[in-house]
This record gives structure tokens, sequence and C-alpha cells, in this order.
């Protein structure tokens, strides 16, 4: 009555090689030289392996199997989950996309600002609010920030006023029109060759599709976009975020190769020695979303005190 019973489960197992665990048994030495020897023979002993098996064995097996196929996806999903959490939590830091010229964003600024570090507190007292308000397109405030640059206002504002002119109008600097100029041209207006290969560079990145007002404006990646303006001839730290802050009207930028900002930070902590650009991080991390806001409080202080504010504009 016991034969029949286990009949069905080891003949429905034909092709499986035999298991090794069940040697247990005093024939087991005679079985399992057959076994390896003689896969053939495997179908025509099935009752004898039957007799000497227990199905705890097989049991065993599969449970040994079981575990390995457990713990090896539980290493990948941990490590996934570490790969991400510092993947997202830079994100969370700087997350505001409003430029500062939406309505309602410098007084959020402001009040931000003022609960996060008491000492900028008496400088917005002293002050009037900032105002983000120009609306020219990305292309020609390139080229406007080029042209002003290492240049007082009144000689900036007469070249750049000359090369507008040449190009048309403002609704005439595009970069079609820019790439038409010689430097024969620009020389004459004002503009140096260098500053011409400068214009040149930003021209022809908008001609291959490289840069776009759109590409610009839209991308809501501070740090991609410093790498992108970086790229344009010319453009080094302090001019990419003086666009990132007056053009572009980003609110967390902090200018830190700025003379005038480090100055203000210098007198607003009361330090012995303007602060170097990591203590500057440390020193403003504090008026996080709108670091932009309190750079342009400081050069209100430092002019304030009688100080130059590095060229900002106002």
């Amino acid at each position: 009555m016991e034969q029949p019973h286990p009949q069905p489960p080891l003949n429905q197992q034909p092709s499986p090689p035999p298991p090794p665990p069940e040697e247990q048994p005093s024939l087991t030495s005679s079985i399992s030289q057959l076994t390896p020897s003689n896969p053939s023979k495997i179908p025509t002993r099935p009752q004898k392996i039957r007799k000497l098996s227990s199905p705890p064995t097989i049991t065993t097996t599969t449970v040994q199997l079981k575990p390995q196929s457990t713990t090896t996806p539980t290493p990948t999903t941990a490590t996934k989950n570490r790969r991400r959490n510092p993947s997202r939590s830079p994100l969370n830091i700087p997350k505001v996309l409003k430029p500062l010229s939406t309505p309602g964003e410098i007084s959020a600024a402001i009040n931000h600002l003022r609960s996060a570090d008491p000492l900028l507190a008496d400088v917005i007292d002293n002050h009037p609010p900032p105002s983000f308000d120009s609306n020219q397109p990305p292309f020609l405030a390139l080229t406007k920030s080029i042209l002003y640059y290492q240049l007082e206002y009144t000689a900036g504002t007469s070249i750049y006023t000359r090369f507008v002119n040449l190009c048309g109008g403002e609704n005439g600097v595009v970069p079609e029109t820019v790439l038409s100029l010689t430097t024969q041209q620009l020389k004459q207006i004002g503009v140096s060759g260098r500053k011409a290969s400068y214009l040149y560079d930003i021209a022809n990145k908008y001609n291959s599709g490289i840069l776009s007002d759109e590409l610009l404006v839209k991308m809501d990646d501070d740090r991609l976009l410093f790498m992108t303006l970086s790229m344009i001839k010319g453009f080094g730290s302090w001019s990419v975020h003086m666009f990132m802050i007056f053009s572009l009207h980003r609110p967390d930028i902090l200018p830190v190769s700025d003379l005038g900002v480090r100055k203000g930070v210098q007198l607003l902590n009361m330090l012995d020695e303007l602060p170097r650009p990591s203590q500057m991080e440390e020193l403003c991390g504090k008026w996080r979303p709108y670091r932009s806001v309190g750079a342009w409080y400081m050069w209100r202080f430092v002019e304030g005190k009688g100080g130059s504010g590095n060229g900002a504009p106002v």
C-alpha cells in the first residue's frame, strides 16, 4: 500500500540528476556508483531509490536553494536605495523654481532672510527692497554683459548704445546679425578684438543649437546652467553669476568671487579679513533658497559704508 503512493511524484521527475543527499542508507554506495557512471540507468531503478529516499531530504535541498534566491535581491535593493537617496537630497535644498520677477517672490525672500539671519534683518530695514524687472532676451543680455565687462557704467553704456544702433535696434541683436558684423565694424564702435571674438562665440553657439533663449530660461538646474554658460568664451564665474541673477532672476545664486558681496559678508559678521569662497558658502548657507537677494543687500550694505559693489548692477 505504500508503493503506489510515492510512485507518481518520482516518476514525474526523470530529467534532474540523482540527488546526492540520498546516500544516507546502507545501499547508497551501490546506487551512487551506478548513477554518475551511467545516467541512462536512472529510469530502470526508480523503485529502489524510492524506498531508500525520504521526502525530507528533497525538501532540504529546495530549502537550501530558496534562501540563495531570496538573499540575492536583498542587497541589490538596498544598494539601489542607497544610490537613490543621495541623488534626491541635493535637489530638495535650493528647490525654488520661480524667478525673482514673479509677483510675491521678493516679499517671500525678505521674510525668509529676516527670520533666517537676524544680522541681515537690520540691513533689510535700512534699504528699499530690490527689484528684478528686466525683460531682455537672454541673447541680448549675454552680448550686453560682454560689452559692459570691466568697463565703467558710462563707458559701457556708450559702447552698448553704438552696438545696438549698428544692429538696427535691440530687436535686431540676434545671432545672424552679430555674425554679419566684421571685426573692423566692431572696432570702430569701441569693441576690442577679444570682445569681438566673444560675441562671435555666443552667436555661433546659438546658431549651432548649443544655446538658445528657451534652453537658458527653462533650465531648472542651477549647476547645469552654470556649466552651460561657462562654455561661452570670456564668461567666467563672476559673469555667469551676474547673468543668472540680473538677467534670468534666479533666486539662489551666491557670487562667491564678487568683491562687494565678500566685503559685505565680512562687515556683517565682523570678520577680520575677507571670507574665502568656502567660508562664503558656510556663512551664507542660512540664506537659502534666496541667496541672490542676500547678495543684493550685501552690495547695498557696502555702498552705504562707502565701499564699492564691484560693478554689480543695481
